[in-house]
Parts: structure tokens; C-alpha cells; sequence
């Protein structure tokens, strides 16, 4: 397995258009669908880093900011923002195509985490990620204090151990 691996190359770009069964009464996408197209985009994402079977361990922030219409073509991008030991953290954008102009305006987002496993389903280690342009370092950064603040709402970290989270607000 390769040790470190650039973040464009677990890049993973899904294009839909919303469809009748896709949306809810007020002729919105529905958020499950939504959800159900980001977990697939970055699950890819994930797989394209690894190379290895994945599982989603969690949806850590979902963004609806904009609600997106029936008929609108929607993008999604996926991309891993970190790799820790076994799980990797990744950011999804869902842009809305303006089927006049083709300008594309962002209107949702989310970060993913999820974990590479063998075929037993035991975790298993994963490449270091190289971020390279300002927003992957960006997103790369704010992964270790994002991943501490899980690990503590989740019981797996006492409070008093999250270095980044002290550094951030306490000043170091």
C-alpha cells in the first residue's frame, strides 16, 4: 500500500438531475435523498484514497442551505479532507447548475467520516493525505480539532485531552 497520497486523487464528481420521485410535496429534494447521493460520493471518495472496503462511520455536519428543486442538475463533489489511522474524513459540496447560464452556486455541504476495513471488517491503516492547494489545507487543518470534538461528544475523549480544541480556544 502506498503511504501518502494527494487529496485531488480521491476526488469523486456525481452529476444528477431531480426527478419527481425524488422530491418531497413543496417540490424540494428530499434530505434523505440527498443524504443517500452524499454517503455513495464520499464512500467513493474514501475507496478512491485507500483502495480498500469502507464503511461510514459517521455524518459529523450536514449543511441544507439551499433547497434544490425538481428538475435543478445537481454536482456533487467529494474529496477526502484527512486520513487518520483507519478513518478518513471527507468533505462533500452539492452545487446547483443554473441551466441558463451554467453557473454552478453552492448549496449544501457535508463531512463524512469513514473507517477502511479488511473482509472481516476490522479496521485497517490508511495512506497519509496530502493536502496541496489553500482550501485542502484549510479542510485538512480543521479535521483533527472537527475529529476531537466527535471523539468527545461521542465519550471517546476526555475533554481535558483534545490539544487542538485547548489551542483553539484557550490560546494554546
Amino acid at each position: 500500500m502506498k503511504s501518502k497520497r494527494f487529496a485531488k486523487e480521491s476526488k469523486a464528481v456525481t452529476t444528477e438531475i431531480v426527478l419527481p420521485n425524488d422530491t418531497n410535496t413543496l417540490g424540494n429534494l428530499m434530505g434523505g435523498r440527498l443524504l443517500h447521493l452524499m454517503d455513495i460520493s464520499a464512500a467513493i471518495s474514501a475507496h478512491r484514497h485507500c483502495k480498500r472496503i469502507v464503511v461510514t462511520a459517521s455524518v459529523n455536519h450536514v449543511s441544507f442551505d439551499k433547497p434544490i428543486r425538481l428538475g435543478d442538475i445537481i454536482t456533487l463533489e467529494a474529496q477526502v479532507s484527512r486520513a487518520f489511522t483507519s478513518s478518513m474524513e471527507v468533505y462533500v459540496d452539492v452545487w446547483v447548475e443554473d441551466q441558463t447560464t451554467g453557473e454552478r452556486i453552492k448549496h449544501n455541504e457535508a463531512i463524512y467520516t469513514f473507517v477502511a476495513v479488511d473482509q472481516l471488517g476490522n479496521p485497517i491503516s490508511v495512506p497519509e493525505l496530502i493536502p496541496e492547494t489553500e482550501q485542502e489545507k484549510i479542510r485538512f487543518d480543521g479535521a483533527l480539532r472537527r475529529r476531537q470534538l466527535s471523539l468527545i461528544l461521542a465519550r471517546k475523549m476526555k475533554p481535558e485531552e483534545a490539544t487542538e480544541l485547548k489551542a483553539l480556544f484557550m490560546g494554546s
